[in-house]
């Protein structure tokens, strides 16, 4: 047993690869709780109707997934060359923690919107990199158990920096009868954002200091093709393996609800007029629940298969959304919460670790840019349909009835990836670092 024990025992470079889920996980957080919030306050000033601020909301997280999606392979590429991947990790993550300074400084619900979409890029591309740098920092027996840890440690280590906001936006803002008063409530939220920011950078920093690019393409093939006739060689190999085709078919679909859900929580349930602090609370404790959650599931693919334990989840989702249609009380939103928290954790690691197995690992950034390009294109689909779907009808709960649909789906084409597994495919000319 204490053989098993040292065996799976984390190194310091696995916790520190974990420590960027940490740092990163704060921002997550915030765009999910207090930004909605603030957006809601601005729009409130701005004139704009409950749908309508559901709406101009879901439409800028569309327009950061598709540039996201879009500028994703391409930075992967770039990445996989020797030498590249921590500089371009460093430039993400530096505008990305910028950008959040600013939040606080944008009182006009527009320009707020603009800061926001370029901070969620820099954000969702910094993810691109750190996902495709999991295959360099642990080894395949131990990639389904390093990825669940770091979704875990990321849902309760985000919370220090968010109950510290929540704190802030509780106890100083002048929006609440029972707090001091002693601040405007932009101006508690402001200081929310600058300690989020502060957070994201400084926990990043002993990623930043020990990682070591393991896995690269070859000079000579560096030499020989550019970025992007590299990522069109990668395009058409993925055409030609079917376990890696249809799994990305199956995640554009299942991810599209995970995201969705994710994205539009706290923005769905202030539409409906439920109580904002209840709602945070909700939400703080989804974070409670997937750290154990997440670490429990990546424990137990040691012993069941990860490809029925990611159906598992898929499942649950398709169960959690349709509960969500019937979303009209407080209560059931933190039902809804606690749900989400038992699954959330655990679809999305073993999502990533399975499919660091089936890729080649020095071209883990262009595969995991076009695994960013699939998941943000599905969220870009889920959060323009539950817009557009509540400013056409009025009724916030059909477009997210329509999310079902995309569980059923997916959950199907991933068991035509499970059956058409054959391994991962052959690797070309790679060199580790010295």
């Amino acid at each position: 047993m204490s053989n098993e024990k040292e065996k799976f025992k984390l190194t310091k470079l696995e916790k520190n690869w974990i420590l960027y889920d940490v740092a990163n996980s704060a921002f997550v957080l915030l765009v999910t709780t207090l930004i909605p919030i603030y957006f809601n306050i601005l729009g409130v000033r701005g004139h704009l109707s409950n749908t309508t601020y559901l709406a101009y909301w879901g439409y800028a997280q569309s327009v950061a997934t598709i540039i996201s999606a879009l500028a994703g392979p391409v930075i992967g590429a770039a990445a996989d060359r020797k030498g590249r991947k921590r500089k371009i990790f460093l430039v993400t993550i530096a505008v990305g923690t910028a950008g959040c300074l600013l939040f606080g400084l944008a009182r006009q619900w527009l320009i707020f919107l603009i800061i926001f979409v370029l901070a969620r890029v820099a954000f969702n591309l910094s993810l691109v990199i750190y996902d495709s740098m999991l295959g360099d920092v642990s080894t395949e027996d131990r990639l389904d158990d390093v990825s669940s840890q770091g979704y875990a440690w990321g849902y309760i280590g985000s919370c220090i920096p968010f109950i510290i906001c929540l704190a802030l936006y509780v106890l100083l803002s002048d929006e609440m009868s029972f707090s001091l008063g002693i601040m405007s409530t932009e101006n508690s939220m402001a200081l929310g954002f600058a300690i989020t920011a502060l957070w994201w950078f400084f926990v990043s920093l002993p990623l930043l200091k020990t990682y070591k690019q393991k896995y690269y393409i070859s000079e000579e093939e560096a030499a020989k093709h550019s970025t992007w006739t590299q990522l069109g060689h990668s395009i058409r190999d993925v055409g030609h393996d079917r376990q890696v085709l249809f799994f990305l078919l199956a995640f554009f679909f299942y991810i599209d609800g995970v995201y969705t859900i994710i994205d539009m929580a706290v923005a769905y349930g202030t539409s409906l007029g439920l109580d904002t602090v209840m709602l945070l609370l909700a939400l703080l404790v989804t974070q409670f629940v997937a750290f154990p959650s997440a670490i429990a599931i990546g424990k137990l693919a040691k012993r069941v298969d990860a490809t029925k334990l990611i159906s598992v989840c898929i499942i649950a989702y398709f169960l959690i959304t349709c509960y969500a249609i019937f979303l009209a009380h407080t209560y059931q939103f933190w039902i809804l919460a606690v749900c989400v928290g038992l699954f959330q954790g655990g679809i999305q690691a073993l999502s990533r670790s399975y499919f660091t197995k089936i890729i080649p690992n020095e071209k883990s950034g262009e595969y995991f840019g076009l695994y960013d390009i699939i998941g943000k294109g599905a969220s870009f689909i889920g959060t323009t349909l539950v817009g557009a779907v509540a400013q056409a009808t009025g009724k916030q709960n059909y477009g997210v009835g329509a999310m079902t649909i995309f569980f059923v789906i997916g959950f199907i084409l991933f068991q035509i990836s499970v059956r058409a597994g054959s391994g991962k495919p052959a690797a070309p000319a790679v060199e580790a670092a010295e």
